[in-house]
């Protein structure tokens, strides 16, 4: 009787919780399907925590995530918004890494070539730290304005013409127009997803031919590989190829392109404003994203036990391990394994996470210099695209840890 007084019926026998007191937020149907819970993660994973008992106590939310089985989309239900801080203190910054700095350039040129964006206007939604704003407009001659609360005056410097207001984009800025529309990494800490691309519909009515250029983490890769360290609580909103097609077409775009990049890890999707009939872009459906959510629900709490044995028997025999990558990964990572004395160090290239601590854990964060004397047995890198670029430092401080990947 509990169950139905709460909206939930689990009545297909799959294991998976039916949820009818929850409409999907981005196509609005109902019977959504709990599939992950995890109750003790913390809010924020990339403010930087100045001391240990602040990083270790900091508050803590929950995490439901639900498939909707009408467009594919998934949520985390039990996502608060206000217990979000987006201010400065955020460092999400992969800018100090080769690796991604070519990745950005190789976009801001591809999508400058095809798209014609020079001596143009630029709007960028949720522009972190103005990095890529910056490219686009470097490379193209272009004019920006990026919208970001995180976002740090003097960070960096900007062309002429680029400008930053640290605050959320929203409707009050839609009469600020642009000829190109960039969101980055932002679609998936926004909660209500559908009201959010809609307002951007809306903001370029007169203006069919802008196009808008989004990129999100493929939540189809965190199923099938069992990522679990890639579920944290600033992620509220997970999508597919399937499901974000949908929800920009169905918001009044004409989806032009969508592709993997990144060694698969984010979708990439280019749109125009004009509206029309999509081409068959989509790679997979609600049904196929099914199946994935199946196998994760069958298979994930095994790999987590193999992650926890592993890292318990290597620090029984004196192993020293350390990961590299102190971002939402190696949040997720450590509070979902609830590790503390098993890992005591978490390296990062970025300077201006040394000295701070990971969010639930406690970790220190460190240079990667300090391995020369930790010495560390074994590292582990929380994102394997970085694979060869850690190797690289390991190799350059002489050290003989073995690498690890996800």
């Amino acid at each position: 009787m509990k169950k139905k007084a709460r909206g939930l019926n689990d009545s297909k026998g799959d294991g998976l919780t039916r949820r009818t007191d929850h409409a999907c937020k981005s196509c609005g149907a109902t019977g959504l399907s709990v599939f992950y819970e995890c109750k003790q993660s913390p809010v924020h994973s990339i403010l930087l925590m100045t001391t240990r008992d602040e990083a270790v106590n900091y508050p803590k939310g929950e995490v439901a995530l639900a498939f909707c089985g009408s467009c594919g989309f998934i949520s985390n239900i039990a996502y608060r918004p206000e217990l979000q801080d987006y201010s400065p203190r955020c460092e999400e910054s992969q800018g100090f890494s080769e690796t991604f700095n070519k990745f950005s350039r190789d976009l801001a040129k591809r999508l400058i070539a095809k798209y014609q964006i020079t001596d143009k206007e630029i709007i960028e939604i949720g522009c972190g730290k103005g990095e890529f704003l910056n490219l686009l407009c470097e490379l193209g001659g272009n004019r920006g304005l990026g919208f970001d609360p995180a976002y740090v005056k003097n960070r960096q410097s900007s062309p002429d013409g680029v400008n930053f207001i640290n605050d959320f984009y929203s409707e009050k800025y839609a009469l600020m127009k642009a000829d190109f529309v960039v969101c980055k990494m932002t679609l998936e800490h926004i909660e209500r997803p559908a009201d959010f691309i809609r307002s951007i519909r809306s903001s370029l009515a007169g203006r069919p031919e802008t196009v808008v250029f989004f990129q999100v983490p493929d939540a189809t890769r965190v199923l099938y590989e069992l990522a679990f360290w890639d579920i944290y609580y600033e992620h509220c909103s997970y999508f597919s190829t399937g499901s974000i097609s949908k929800l920009f077409t169905d918001s009044g775009f004409e989806v032009m392109d969508i592709s993997r990049d990144y060694e698969g890890q984010y979708i990439m999707l280019e749109a125009r404003a004009s509206g029309g009939v999509t081409k068959e872009k989509t790679i997979e459906d609600a049904g196929n994203l099914a199946f994935a959510v199946k196998y994760f629900t069958e298979n994930c709490n095994q790999k987590i036990s193999i992650w926890k044995r592993k890292l318990r028997d290597f620090h029984a025999t004196g192993y020293r391990i350390v990961l590299w990558g102190s971002g939402s990964k190696a949040v997720a990572f450590l509070t979902t394994l609830n590790i503390s004395e098993e890992i005591k160090y978490v390296v990062d290239i970025n300077p201006h996470r040394h000295g701070t601590f990971i969010a639930g854990t406690g970790q220190e964060i460190v240079p990667p210099d300090f391995l020369k004397t930790y010495k560390p047995d074994a590292v582990i890198a929380m994102n394997p695209v970085y694979k060869d670029e850690i190797q690289g430092d390991i190799d350059r401080m002489g050290l003989e840890a073995v690498l690890m990947t996800m």
